[in-house]
C-alpha cells in the first residue's frame, strides 16, 4: 500500500511550517536516507529524509506552501509493484494545502469598510472547507491549523466552537473541550491551562478587565485604501511576537544597570589577537562580545542563585553556564546558546560562536542549538547604542542588554581621567532573580570585564 510522507515537526513547539523546496520529483525512485525536501520553521530551514524506500508517486503539497500542519500528508511514496492510478486513489493535492495568511488582511476597498482583496480561487480550494457562521469576518472561522484538523477529524462543526484566541481565534483547546462535551469556550478564560514541558503557549489576555488589541479591520478602516501595503507575517515574526508578548504579560521585568570599565579588556583582547596572529592565520580572532559571553557564564558560576529557570513546580538550578547570544537575521533574530561557558576558552567561545552566527544568518540551525539556556546577551553596542532594556526570552531568567563602549571622563583616586566604558543592563525575572541577587550577579560580571586575566582562572 502507499505509504504517506508526513510533515515533520522539527521542534517540540512546532505546530506548522513551509514546505521551501523540493529535491525530488514525481517519479523519483528514493532510498531511505534520502533528502527529499527543506522545510522551513520559524527558526531555520532543515532537510527531511525519506523513512522507507519507494517511487515518489506523488506530491501533495508544492514549493513554497506556508501553514503546512504537521502530520499532515505532503507527498505519497509507492512501493515496489504498486500500479499508481489505483494507490494514488483518494489522495488529493487540495486536501493538503492550506488557506492563505493573507485572508485574515484584505485591506478595505471603500471608506466603509468592505473587504476588497479576494483569495484568488486556488487558495479557496485549497482551505479547509468554509462555514457559513464566521467568529471573526463574514463567511471566514478564524481557528489555528491544528484547530481545523482536530475538528475535522471529529466531524466537528467549527461553527458552534467559541474562541478563546486573540480576537475571537479557535485554538486547540477550544476544540479539545467541544469535544469532551464541555460546550462553548468563554471568550477570555480566567486561566490559561499550564503549557506542557517544553511548550510556548500563545500569549492570552491576562484578565477580563485588561483592554483587548484592537481587532485588525479596525486598524485597517483608520487608514485610507491604497496608501499602504500588506505584507504577511512570517513564521519567525509571528513567534517572536508570541513569545515576547507572553514575557511582558507573564514576566515581572526589573532592570539593573552598570557601567563597566573596559581598558584592561581591550589591551588583553589586543595582546591574545596579537599571539594569534603570529601562531598563524585565522587561528582564532576574539572579539569583544566573546569576552562577555566569558564574563557572564563565570559570573553565573560565582552567582549560582541567578542561573536559574522558573517553573511552577519548583526553581530550575543549572549546574553549567548556557548562555543566548542574539544575531539579528532578516525578518526577525535567533538566540544560539553556548554551552559550557564557563569551560571553554575565549577561542573557543569565539570561533563557536562565529559558526553558530553565520548558520544562524542561513537559517540552518538545529533546534537543540537555539532551545534552551539560562540568560541572553543582546549587543547592540557595534550599533551605537548607548543603553537599552531588553525583553527576557522565555524560559530564561534574565537577558544583559550591552551598550557602546565610548571614552569618558572618570574620576580615579580625585583624579580626572579618560577611559572607555561601556553600558550594561541586567533585564531580571523577579520570580527567580530578587533585587540583591541581581545585583550581586552584575557586580560579578562587572569584575570578570574589569580584570579579565580572572576569568583564566
Amino acid at each position: 500500500m502507499p505509504i504517506p510522507i508526513l510533515m515533520p515537526a522539527l521542534s517540540p513547539t512546532m505546530e506548522e511550517g513551509t514546505l521551501a523546496k523540493w529535491l525530488v520529483k514525481e517519479g523519483d525512485t528514493v532510498q531511505s536516507g534520502d533528502v527529499l525536501a527543506e522545510i522551513e520553521t520559524d527558526k531555520a530551514t532543515m532537510e527531511v529524509e525519506a523513512v522507507d524506500e519507494g517511487v515518489v508517486g506523488k506530491i501533495l503539497v508544492g514549493d513554497g506552501t506556508e501553514h503546512v500542519a504537521v502530520n499532515s500528508t505532503i507527498a505519497v511514496l509507492l512501493e515496489e509493484g504498486e500500479e499508481e492510478a489505483s494507490a494514488l486513489e483518494g489522495f488529493e493535492a487540495s486536501a493538503a494545502q492550506p488557506a492563505s495568511s493573507q485572508e485574515e488582511f484584505a485591506a478595505p476597498s471603500d471608506a466603509g469598510g468592505e473587504s476588497g482583496a479576494k483569495a484568488d480561487s486556488s487558495s479557496e480550494k485549497a482551505a479547509a472547507p468554509e462555514i457559513p457562521k464566521s467568529n471573526g469576518q463574514a463567511g471566514r472561522i478564524f481557528a489555528s491549523p491544528l484547530a481545523r484538523r482536530l475538528a475535522q477529524d471529529a466531524d466537528l462543526d467549527l461553527s458552534q466552537v467559541e474562541g478563546s484566541g486573540p480576537h475571537g481565534r479557535i485554538v486547540k483547546q477550544d476544540v479539545e473541550r467541544a469535544i469532551s462535551g464541555e460546550g462553548a469556550t468563554a471568550a477570555a478564560p480566567a486561566k490559561a491551562d499550564a503549557p506542557s514541558s517544553g511548550q510556548v503557549m500563545p500569549a492570552r489576555t491576562p484578565s477580563a478587565s485588561a483592554v483587548p488589541a484592537m481587532p485588525d479591520e479596525e486598524i485597517l478602516a483608520l487608514y485610507e485604501p491604497g496608501t499602504y501595503e500588506v505584507v504577511p507575517h512570517s513564521n519567525m515574526r509571528r513567534i517572536i511576537a508570541s513569545r515576547l508578548t507572553q514575557a511582558k504579560s507573564t514576566i515581572p521585568h526589573f532592570y539593573l544597570s552598570v557601567d563597566c570599565r573596559l581598558d584592561a579588556l581591550l589591551e588583553a583582547r589586543k595582546r591574545l589577537n596579537a599571539m594569534s596572529a603570529q601562531e598563524g592565520p585565522n587561528v582564532f580572532k576574539i572579539s569583544v562580545n566573546d569576552m562577555i559571553i566569558k564574563a557572564m557564564a563565570m559570573a553565573l558560576q560565582k552567582v549560582p542563585g541567578a542561573n536559574a529557570t522558573w517553573t511552577e513546580d519548583g526553581v530550575l538550578l543549572h549546574r553549567s553556564s548556557d548562555i543566548g547570544v542574539a544575531v539579528s537575521v532578516d525578518g526577525g533574530l535567533f538566540t544560539p546558546v553556548i554551552r559550557h561557558g564557563e569551560v571553554k576558552s575565549l577561542s573557543e567561545i569565539s570561533n563557536e560562536m562565529k559558526d553558530l552566527a553565520g548558520r544562524a544568518r542561513n537559517r540552518r540551525l538545529a533546534p537543540h542549538e537555539y532551545q534552551g539556556g539560562t540568560t541572553s546577551i543582546s549587543n547592540l553596542g557595534m550599533m551605537g547604542i548607548k543603553s537599552f532594556d531588553a525583553v527576557i526570552n522565555p524560559p530564561h531568567s534574565s537577558i544583559l542588554a550591552v551598550g557602546a563602549g565610548e571614552k569618558q571622563p572618570v574620576i580615579t583616586n580625585d583624579s580626572i581621567e579618560i577611559a572607555t566604558m561601556m553600558s550594561c543592563t541586567l533585564s531580571c525575572d523577579h520570580r527567580v532573580i530578587d533585587g540583591a541577587l541581581g545585583a550581586e550577579l552584575l557586580d560579578a560580571f562587572r569584575g570578570f570585564i574589569e580584570e579579565p586575566v580572572t576569568m583564566l582562572v
